[in-house]
């Protein structure tokens, strides 16, 4: 038997390759990108013959069609409307044979109407489930998000997805390995565990959903409120469509520094270096989202028809960038700066930088100064801790909901560790914040000096 769960840096993605027997095998959600796919098939001996998606996905878009058009394969779904353009829809309890397994597919709605789990049954292992690819129904550690569909029906949807885990997961025993579409990282689930690896008996229990009632699962869904990053919108017509190939790398252009400078009025400039390497020199009007932040933070800014050009460390980085761009639905990025800000600085044209700070400075800052504050981490972050009178702004929504303040008034943004409070930065310099300071290793960093920190109670909330 051969199993691998394949990881897509930047978005908690998980996909799966399973051969299922007599050199056959199937492909569970796969990303945009599948030449991995290919590769382990080849390597492996392996002909995949079907790919199943559990859901339509809403964070990254599809490479079914792709892929089956290079193997032949068939993509099997559910029987819901929502999915796309499936070859073999499945209905509830119906089972698909691939070799020697057994896929029996179960309708298990909540976090979307047309969510799917499939469970695996070895030849070799009697009767019992062996896996659950479970998509968004239950991660390790949580569950799918439920106020996707409609937010006013968040509580509705949660004990929609309660009944479906507990009716139709649960029975499939403690032994189940659990293989969800999503891992850490994910915007699709607040709280997803570090570990990739858990059976059914282990989320029994510790997973909220086990733990706690149907009415207590409902409120904790309610509560833990959680932004939607624009892409999400794109992401469900596009994954609804046959399918659409990779951008040719042909396609990005290396642009010299001059010819960059004339080309970047155009669209928006985003340099993906680190918040250091950025604070310390950039293009003006730049944005900074870091490297493996562009799958999450990207759309944020731009989307599928901005034009996009790029300031980059190297050629690794520019195609680690180009494809993350693509798998969030992105396929503009029309210019690389050549050589980077190096060889733009050694033209003679023009740099900018701006402030950092660490957490012990801005809390002697705090007691003797006058500055303010902003913390851009997500809600639930925010009211699980805080530094006390910070105020807060989710870093996707700061654009539009910029400080009421003055121009040169003294700003320290962080976040968790420095990452989006980076993008933030970049925001504020943008609209013409002077006085702006990123607070390296963010909130992390201000707890491991043991300095105060408070609780939504006592919040100052910007709205």
């Amino acid at each position: 038997m051969f199993f691998k769960r394949l990881k897509t840096p930047g978005l908690g993605h998980n996909s799966y390759i399973l051969g299922c027997g007599e050199g056959l095998a199937v492909i569970v959600d796969p990303r945009r990108d599948v030449d991995e796919y290919l590769h382990l098939a080849r390597e492996n001996n392996l002909s995949i013959i079907y790919i199943l998606e559990t859901h339509r996905q809403e964070d990254f878009e599809f490479g079914s069609a792709v892929l089956a058009q290079m193997t032949g394969a068939k993509i099997v779904s559910g029987c819901h409307e929502l999915f796309g353009r499936t070859d073999i829809k499945l209905k509830d309890g119906e089972e698909l044979k691939v070799g020697t397994t057994r896929i029996v597919a179960l309708e298990t709605p909540g976090h979307t109407p047309e969510s799917v789990t499939y469970a695996v049954y070895l030849e070799d292992a009697g009767e019992k489930c062996w896996g659950a690819f479970t998509g968004d129904a239950l991660f390790v550690g949580d569950t799918g998000r439920t106020d996707l569909p409609d937010p006013e029906k968040t509580g509705e949807n949660a004990g929609i997805l309660y009944d479906s885990v507990h009716v139709k997961i649960a029975p499939l025993g403690d032994q189940t390995l659990l293989y969800p579409a999503h891992g850490s990282g994910s915007a699709c689930g607040g709280n997803i565990s570090d570990r990739d690896d858990s059976t059914l008996g282990i989320e029994n229990g510790t997973n909220p959903v086990f733990v706690k009632s149907r009415s207590e699962f409902a409120d904790l869904k309610v509560a833990g409120k959680m932004a939607r990053p624009p892409h999400f919108r794109h992401m469900e017509e596009v994954n609804l469509l046959p399918g659409r190939p990779l951008p040719s790398p042909g396609e990005t252009h290396i642009l010299q520094p001059r010819e960059f400078q004339k080309r970047m009025k155009q669209g928006l400039v985003i340099d993906t270096r680190s918040p250091e390497a950025f604070a310390a020199a950039h293009i003006g009007s730049a944005y900074n989202v870091w490297l493996e932040g562009v799958p999450a933070m990207a759309s944020w800014i731009a989307n599928e028809k901005t034009q996009i050009f790029l300031v980059v460390d190297g050629s690794e980085e520019m195609e680690q960038a180009v494809r993350s761009f693509a798998r969030i639905g992105i396929d503009t990025v029309e210019g690389v700066l050549a050589g980077g800000v190096e060889k733009w600085r050694e033209q003679g044209l023009p740099i900018e930088t701006l402030g950092t700070t660490s957490a012990l400075e801005v809390h002697d800052w705090m007691q003797h100064g006058h500055l303010h504050v902003l913390d851009v981490r997500d809600e639930y972050e925010w009211n699980e801790k805080h530094i006390p009178g910070a105020t807060h702004q989710f870093v996707g929504y700061l654009e539009k909901n910029l400080p009421q303040l003055h121009k040169d008034s003294k700003i320290v943004v962080h976040c968790s560790v420095g990452h989006r409070s980076g993008v933030a930065v970049s925001i504020l310099k943008r609209h013409g914040f002077t006085r702006v300071y990123n607070m390296l290793g963010g909130i992390t960093a201000w707890e491991a000096h043991g300095l105060p920190l408070s609780t939504s109670d006592t919040a100052e909330k910007e709205d």
